[in-house]
């Protein structure tokens, strides 16, 4: 067990210096505020542990992080479970966040795909439908970026390639970026 966490330390350690992605995370924290405080929604999904990632992050969202205050317009593609069905039954699993995106998208929002791989075929296809709306996009993955990068307007791809250590660093990510979120918005709107 010492040998996960000496290793979960040092790419803390490693990302806590990543200029470049300090600066990405808060181009996402302020593109995120600026769409929420104008009720445009926020889309968020993810396969496996991702999918754990993006309900975790919309739960944050639409109900409080530290602060009460008003709901935020983010909804999670992984959780209507007879649309993931029906779509996956009847055409394809690949398509199945992008069939939602059309379904939810405005033009001016913002949709938030995580892939650790950064491969993602359902992924992918779901930011690819999000900036043909017209919505901007984040792209979480591992320290390639993968084919989401293609897709993504902030590419949030922590140092890491094991599938485990990626989501390790994509928690206090996301935890920072609920945080900030919610800060600026109990400043910039009302209750």
């Amino acid at each position: 067990m010492n040998k996960q966490i000496e290793e979960h330390i040092r790419q803390l350690e490693i990302l806590s210096k990543d200029v470049k992605l300090q600066s990405t995370i808060n181009l996402v924290v302020s593109n995120l505020t600026e769409t929420l405080a104008k009720n445009l929604p926020l889309l968020v999904f993810g396969n496996g542990g991702s999918a754990a990632d993006a309900m975790h992050i919309t739960g944050e969202l639409v109900g409080k992080f530290y602060k009460d205050r008003k709901s935020l317009n983010v909804t999670c593609l992984n959780t209507n479970s007879i649309v993931i069905s029906a779509w996956s039954n009847d055409f394809s699993y690949e398509s199945v966040f992008a069939r939602q995106v059309q379904a939810h998208a405005v033009s001016g929002g913002m949709c938030w795909g995580i892939s650790t791989s950064g491969n993602s075929k359902s992924v992918l296809l779901g930011l690819e439908e999000a900036k043909r709306m017209g919505m901007k996009t984040i792209g979480m993955t591992g320290n390639t970026g993968g084919l989401i990068s293609k897709y993504s307007d902030f590419l949030i791809d922590v140092p890491a390639s094991q599938t485990p250590r990626i989501q390790e660093l994509h928690l206090p990510i996301y935890h920072y970026i609920c945080e900030e979120v919610e800060k600026s918005i109990s400043i910039t709107t009302k209750n």
